[in-house]
């Protein structure tokens, strides 16, 4: 791989790391994107261009208004913002003129709630690229993901003579609660795609390590819960309010207590729960976020039914009124067998990395699984990768991903990938 893209990638990768962005609010992170892009030639479809409305999930009204504000301080023109009418994510399009395949790759853009240590050994507190955004953070690796996705599109530009077809990269919002995927794939994004592939950084694999994956995502449905109550006196009247704070309590002891299943790995997750106005107010208003996954979707849905069913009696016997959204949903991963042997042989052609057995254990959830899913009932071939960084654990404030080393093995991967399936003969130089 030529030094110029990895130096270039890794910049990009410092740069979007400095601007965190929690799933649909990412104008800053789409602007650089889209301006990346744009300057490369490309044409760029911003924001709500990529979606179906009516399948947008999770997404607070409040929280995009106020990082639209942001973006603008920051220096985002209002024309930009005006270009995506309120939603984020970006896909660029080449077409290379020629016969052959529509190949898309697609980057995850979002970051975490996580707030990034202050530890001065932490290479972007060292480097001078730490989060500028307190309390949001890339722990993730989704601005590696990004990262590596612009200079694919550089590569690409630069080597369209000696490749066919087309190609699409996929720049999505919000994978973070499983909540963008959905809404661009039933957009009809992937619809004429013939191969794709994603993947993450870390996992369960070390830097130099690259594996692909054949399962091992757990299907989850992410909930947003809103409880009403009554507020009273807490001395004087108690029996006249309706305590919604205890109904959420109530509500998070039961959800832990919804049985396990015979058929595959569960879990259970209550994130957060805000509740309540004052010490001598019986609360009349509680919030929660949580989470249900299944090691099958038949699963996934025997825990979801229960988290209906176990709010709906909260409020019966809380005296309080739930409502139970459904904030994001993602699927397991669907095998393709086609396409692993192709990302195999690309692997194996790098030098100096470790190519692993096919993973499938389960473990975390990713909504990639939906345009996985949709690119193979579809006829394509599609599937993902992971590959490795020594990381002390995603989510985590002192999440780090070695960029120098990790970000160019994904990128020679997919350029390999490109020029196998995409390529007009002989080898791309």
């Amino acid at each position: 791989m030529d030094q110029k893209y990895i130096e270039e990638m890794v910049c990009s990768r410092r740069k979007l790391h400095k601007i965190p962005e929690e799933g649909w609010t990412e104008f800053q992170t789409t602007y650089f994107v889209v301006e990346f892009l744009r300057g490369l030639g490309l044409p760029v479809f911003v924001g709500k261009a990529n979606l179906n409305l009516d399948e947008v999930l999770g997404r607070d009204v409040e929280l995009v208004q106020d990082s639209i504000e942001r973006a603008l301080k920051a220096g985002v023109p209002q024309s930009f913002i005006e270009e995506t009418e309120g939603f984020t994510g970006a896909v660029a399009v080449l077409d290379t003129g020629r016969p052959g395949p529509t190949t898309a790759f697609r980057s995850d853009m979002d970051c975490v709630i996580v707030r990034e240590t202050k530890d001065a050994d932490h290479l972007p507190n060292k480097l001078g690229f730490a989060s500028e955004h307190p309390g949001l953070m890339h722990a993730c690796g989704h601005d590696g993901h990004t990262a590596v996705g612009l200079e694919l599109a550089r590569w690409l530009v630069e080597h369209k003579d000696q490749l066919c077809g087309k190609f699409k990269l996929i720049f999505q919002p919000a994978e973070e609660g499983v909540r963008g995927a959905r809404a661009m794939c039933e957009a009809g994004i992937v619809d004429d795609v013939d191969y794709f592939l994603s993947g993450h950084v870390g996992g369960v694999i070390g830097r130099g390590e690259v594996a692909v994956m054949d399962g091992g995502f757990l299907a989850s449905s992410k909930f947003d819960i809103a409880i009403e109550g009554k507020p009273a006196h807490a001395g004087n009247a108690p029996q006249q309010g309706n305590n919604a704070l205890m109904a959420a309590c109530a509500a998070s002891m039961m959800l832990q207590g919804i049985p396990r299943h015979a058929d595959g790995v569960t879990r259970v997750s209550v994130g957060t729960l805000h509740a309540g106005e004052g010490r001598n107010v019986i609360p009349a208003h509680a919030k929660l976020q949580m989470e249900v996954r299944g090691e099958t979707k038949e699963v996934n849905e025997f825990m979801k039914e229960y988290v209906y069913d176990i709010f709906a009696g909260v409020d019966k016997a809380y005296r309080v009124k739930s409502k139970v959204e459904l904030a994001g949903e993602s699927t397991t991963l669907m095998q393709c067998p086609a396409i692993y042997d192709k990302v195999e042989e690309v692997m194996k052609k790098i030098p100096g990395i470790k190519v692993l057995p096919r993973i499938h254990t389960p473990s975390g959830s990713e909504d990639c699984a939906l345009f996985i899913r949709r690119v193979i009932e579809r006829g394509g071939q599609a599937g993902f990768i992971l590959y490795g960084c020594n990381h002390h654990g995603h989510h985590r404030p002192n999440f780090e991903i070695q960029d120098e080393q990790s970000l160019p093995i994904a990128l020679s991967i997919y350029t390999g990938f490109a020029e196998l399936v995409n390529g007009i003969g002989g080898k791309v130089k």
